[in-house]
């Protein structure tokens, strides 16, 4: 019965995560999954005009499993959280955000991008998609680099 019940929620989280042609769907209820960790990219940084700003990871627990593995299984979830970061009087702080990224594994679905589906969300409005076609340029081009650790950059805060 466990496994049945385990059967069932896989799926109905696979239906969940991608959207009927592949594409990958916004990632409702992602600020209730596990925060995997936090940082600022400020002026001066190589990366700074495409990510400057605050950065928040989340994972949902497919991912955690990844995580701790080295290795992501069908259904992991990541999303990057990027904030405007306004600074003043010493503090910085969060301002609008710039977009939602999301990557989510399904290798059936995406085997020319290491099994990841990508996507960003402008201004984390579900609507508005920034990536679409363009994955495989747009992310995964860069996200090549971390091969040895399935595709995946961040690393969970100890």
């Amino acid at each position: 019965m466990k496994l049945l019940l385990a059967s069932a929620l896989t799926a109905l989280f696979t239906a969940q995560a991608c959207a009927a042609d592949g594409e990958v769907a916004y990632p409702d209820g992602y600020r209730d999954w596990r925060h995997v960790k936090s940082m600022v990219i400020g002026e001066g940084h190589p990366l700074f005009d495409a990510f400057g700003g605050i950065h928040h990871l989340y994972a949902n627990d497919a991912a955690l499993e990844g995580y701790a593995a080295g290795q992501f299984p069908d259904g992991a979830a990541i999303v990057f959280d990027l904030l405007e970061a306004p600074g003043g009087d010493g503090a910085i702080t969060e301002g609008a955000r710039k977009v939602l990224g999301v990557m989510r594994k399904d290798s059936r679905l995406f085997p020319g991008t290491g099994g990841w589906g990508f996507e960003g969300f402008g201004g984390g409005d579900p609507g508005n998609r920034v990536v679409g076609d363009n994955a495989a340029s747009a992310c995964f081009a860069c996200h090549t680099s971390q091969s040895d650790h399935d595709y995946v950059f961040s690393r969970p805060r100890d």
